[in-house]
C-alpha cells in the first residue's frame, strides 16, 4: 500500500509540473519584447499546482488504525490516532513535536520517506525556475486590484485564525469535546508551522516579488532580504500558506467522511495561497511549499498519522 501511495504522490507531481512547463512554455515571448503573460494561462497554470494538492491528500496516504470512537463525535467524523490534547498540553505538545519535525531529515539521510521528500522538493526546484515567468506578470498587474483589497493579508490571516478559534466556542456551547479538540490540534498545528517557516526564513532570506521593480531582476532573489527577529520580510516558505494548510489539513482529516469537508478546507487554504500570489507577497514556489510543508506537518507530526 505505502509504495502504491509514493507512486500515485509521484505521479501526481510529474504531472503537474508537466502541464505547468507546458504552460509557461506556451506563455514565454520573445527576446525583444517585454513579457505580457495572457491571465487565463498563468492562473490555470496555478490551479493544477493547488489542486492537486487535495488529491495527495486523499490519495496519497493510507487510513490510519482507529481507536474506540469519542461519543461526543459527530455522526461523519473521522477519529484518527488518539493523542491526548487539553489547553495544558498545546505547549508540551508543540515541544515534543519539534523532535519529529528537524530530525525528518536525518531519516531521509537514512532512506526514510526519501521519494515523497524528493517528489515534493524536485516540484518546488521546478516551481522556482518558473517564478522568473510567473511573478513578473502578477507584479505588473492590475486585473487582481479588487481582488487584492478583499483578500488582503490582514483578511487571509485573521480568517485563519478565525476559522479554529470560532469552531472552537461553537464546540465549547455544544459541549463537544471532540470539536473542541480539533480546534486545539489545528492551533498546535499552525504553531509547529510557524516555529519551522520562521527558521527557515531567516536562513533563505528571499526577497519577496513585491520587493523587486516590476521590470527588476526576479532571478537573484536568494540572501537578500533583510533580517528581522521574525523573519517576516523574507518570502519562502508563505507563512499565511503553510498556517492556512495546516488547519485545513487537521478539519480535513478528522472530517473526511464528510466527503465536501476535504475540498473545503483545501480549497479555502488554497484561496489564502493564491492571494498572496496575486498580491505579489510571494512567489508560486513559496506557496507550494507553504502548502506541502503544512499538510505534512499536520498530518503526520501532529494527528501522527502512518
Amino acid at each position: 500500500m505505502k509504495k502504491l501511495a509514493t507512486r500515485a504522490f509521484v505521479s501526481k507531481v510529474c504531472k503537474t509540473l508537466h502541464a505547468s512547463a507546458a504552460f509557461a512554455r506556451g506563455m514565454r515571448p520573445a527576446a525583444s519584447t517585454l513579457f505580457v503573460a495572457p491571465r487565463s494561462k498563468v492562473i490555470l497554470s496555478l490551479l493544477l499546482i493547488v489542486g492537486a494538492i487535495p488529491g495527495w491528500a486523499q490519495n496519497g496516504t493510507r487510513g490510519p488504525q482507529l481507536p474506540p470512537r469519542d461519543p461526543t463525535a459527530p455522526t461523519g467524523t473521522q477519529q484518527t490516532e488518539d493523542r491526548p490534547v487539553s489547553w495544558k498540553l498545546v505547549v508540551p505538545n508543540i515541544l515534543q513535536d519539534q523532535k519529529p519535525i528537524w530530525t525528518f531529515p536525518a531519516k531521509v539521510v537514512k532512506g526514510e520517506h526519501w521519494r515523497p521528500t524528493l517528489a515534493i522538493a524536485g516540484a518546488t526546484a521546478g516551481l522556482v525556475a518558473l517564478d522568473t515567468i510567473d511573478a513578473p506578470y502578477f507584479r505588473r498587474t492590475s486585473a487582481f486590484n479588487q481582488f487584492n483589497k478583499t483578500f488582503s493579508g490582514t483578511n487571509m490571516g485573521v480568517g485563519t485564525a478565525v476559522v479554529p478559534l470560532s469552531f472552537y466556542a461553537i464546540s465549547l456551547v455544544r459541549k463537544n469535546a471532540y470539536g473542541q479538540h480539533t480546534s486545539l490540534l489545528a492551533g498546535e498545528a499552525v504553531a509547529d508551522a510557524e516555529i519551522l517557516t520562521t527558521v527557515m526564513k531567516h536562513l533563505d532570506r528571499r526577497l519577496r516579488p513585491s520587493d523587486i521593480p516590476p521590470y527588476g531582476d526576479f532571478d537573484d532573489t536568494w540572501f537578500r532580504a533583510h533580517e528581522t527577529l521574525s523573519g517576516g520580510q523574507a518570502s519562502f516558505p508563505s507563512g499565511h500558506t503553510i498556517a492556512a494548510f495546516a488547519v485545513a489539513a487537521v478539519f480535513a482529516d478528522r472530517y473526511r467522511n464528510h466527503r465536501w469537508a476535504p475540498w473545503v478546507a483545501y480549497g479555502l487554504a488554497g484561496l489564502v495561497g493564491f492571494s498572496r500570489i496575486t498580491l505579489s507577497a510571494h512567489f508560486p514556489s513559496d506557496v507550494f511549499a507553504g502548502a506541502a510543508l503544512g499538510y505534512l506537518i499536520s498530518h503526520y507530526v501532529v494527528l501522527r498519522n502512518p
